[in-house]
């Protein structure tokens, strides 16, 4: 069963969608010629119900098939990233400062596409919720839209995502059950000590000595307070102090990411951080003061679910070609708080070779767009088959 032949047919159509959102990358909740955009398509297609203005600017569009059955959720994030674009290609960015360099404007292109292709044969029982969702990439949409109810208000059962993946050979399909991608955090840490004449350390409180003490202390975490199997990550990205060879400043800023896949490891990662920055901050003589920000949580597929999402996965592109191990990424997706209200399943869908995620040079690969639109309605048919 491979890809959808009707839905190969507009493929063409696709890209072009694809394409223009691509010229109109938009940021965070506030993304309004986006959603346009993208309810004029589903007007277009005729499906059942268009509820917009969830989360600012998301959409939740329902599809009902044949006879009773339960709802599933397809979503699709559509946010683009604050990065100027170097692509080069004719459907650039027209928005200074702007791209989508994470193949948003590509999941919204598959999205609609199955979506298209549901309206005209509605081969399923029970109904879709398609879910166009803002502020991936920062502010928690999906989380925004699940506290402003769409799982219950739209009695959605199970809910699936895709993400594309360039690196990972085109057109196949990596997922596994369990945690998939990270949990994230940020940490600061602001240190206050007394500055003064570099040639007279004497008569300072120096931060930038507490900084390197407390930078290397936190990399311990991982290798003395942490099981050794467990995949963690800590790293320090920034450290800011002073302004000159000759002055030793009164301040110093250390910056940096936690990433980790279960609870217990987050929470006492948080709690020996904390220890930690007091305690040198203590020995040193400084003041110290950690701001320690928990983001998105982990994003953790359901067994069940993963399984028959592999399943589907091998007969759309065949069984060789589906990773239904594979191993976890550090990265962190939003996606993460729809799976914590209903069971389902990520997977990532590979673009073959080219920029990587967050790139300036960047573009999605749009030949995988009849591979992921025929992946989500092959899904759905196959959950729901149609009633006779």
């Amino acid at each position: 069963m491979p890809i959808i032949n009707r839905i190969a047919d507009f493929a063409e159509d696709m890209t072009t969608w694809r394409r223009h959102l691509h010229t109109i990358p938009e940021l965070c909740f506030d993304c309004p010629k986006t959603a346009a955009f993208i309810k004029e398509r589903l007007e277009e297609f005729g499906v059942d119900e268009i509820h917009d203005g969830i989360a600012q600017t998301g959409i939740v569009a329902i599809i009902n098939g044949k006879g009773a059955g339960r709802t599933i959720g397809l979503r699709a994030d559509f946010d683009a990233l604050p990065i100027e674009e170097e692509t080069g290609v004719d459907y650039a960015s027209t928005h200074p400062g702007v791209m989508h360099a994470c193949g948003h404007d590509g999941h919204t292109a598959m999205l609609l596409g199955a979506a298209k292709y549901m309206v005209e044969t509605r081969n399923f029982s029970g109904r879709v919720a398609l879910i166009f969702q803002p502020a991936e990439e920062e502010g928690g949409g999906a989380q925004v839209m699940c506290q402003e109810g769409i799982m219950d208000r739209f009695d959605i059962a199970e809910v699936y995502g895709i993400h594309n993946f360039p690196g990972i050979e085109f057109g196949t399909f990596h997922t596994t059950s369990g945690p998939i991608m990270a949990a994230v955090d940020t940490f600061m840490i602001n240190i206050k000590g007394r500055g003064g004449h570099g040639a007279m350390p004497h008569e300072t409180v120096d931060p930038i000595v507490a900084a390197c003490s407390m930078v290397q202390a936190i990399q311990t975490i991982i290798s003395r307070n942490t099981h050794s199997g467990q995949e963690r990550v800590i790293s320090v990205t920034q450290i800011h102090a002073g302004s000159a060879s000759n002055i030793i400043p009164d301040t110093a800023m250390i910056n940096g990411t936690v990433r980790t896949f279960d609870k217990d490891t987050q929470e006492l990662i948080q709690k020996r951080m904390r220890e930690i920055v007091e305690g040198q901050a203590a020995s040193f003589g400084v003041e110290a003061e950690l701001d320690y920000e928990v983001g998105y949580p982990a994003t953790v597929n359901t067994a069940e679910q993963t399984e028959f999402a592999a399943k589907v996965a091998g007969e759309v592109v065949g069984e060789a070609n589906v990773d239904g191990n594979v191993a976890k990424v550090a990265g962190a997706e939003d996606f993460a708080y729809m799976l914590e209200e209903r069971p389902g399943a990520y997977l990532f869908l590979g673009a073959g070779e080219g920029a990587g995620l967050h790139h300036p040079k960047y573009n999605f690969n749009d030949e995988i767009s009849p591979v992921g639109a025929s992946f989500f309605v092959r899904l759905v048919e196959q959950m729901q088959p149609e009633v006779a």
